[in-house]
């Protein structure tokens, strides 16, 4: 009867633990009076607009464009025209009527353009 019991009490310690853990993972969760007016649809465009204006910082930090290259940089043409500056690489970028210089990966030799 004990092993019974001890066996019992370990499930259902098992089992809180399940369930304080994906209880966890819910997200946030708003209670609101019935008698309050609410839009979900405003709600939804404002988080949409949110997320999109992370996600344009996000591009625009992933995103490196130098107007002029760092003094020491290599110009290599294989596998296409690149340019090798103190480990990072830029590649020519014309945008109206001006030269601009856009980082890249390292390129590799199977690379093409």
């Amino acid at each position: 009867m004990y092993k019974l019991r001890l066996v019992s009490s370990f499930s259902l310690g098992a089992l809180l633990c399940l369930v304080s853990i994906t209880s966890a993972s819910a997200g946030q969760v708003v209670v609101r009076k019935s008698s309050e007016p609410f839009d979900a649809f405003a709600v939804r465009d404002e988080v949409q607009r949110k997320h999109q204006w992370q996600e344009a910082l996000r591009y625009q930090q992933q995103l490196q464009i130098l107007q002029s290259l760092p003094i020491g940089c290599l110009a290599v043409v294989a596998p296409y025209q690149h340019f090798a500056c103190q480990g990072l690489y830029y590649r020519p970028y014309q945008y109206q009527n001006q030269q601009l210089y856009i980082q890249i990966d390292p390129p590799s030799k199977t690379d093409t353009p």
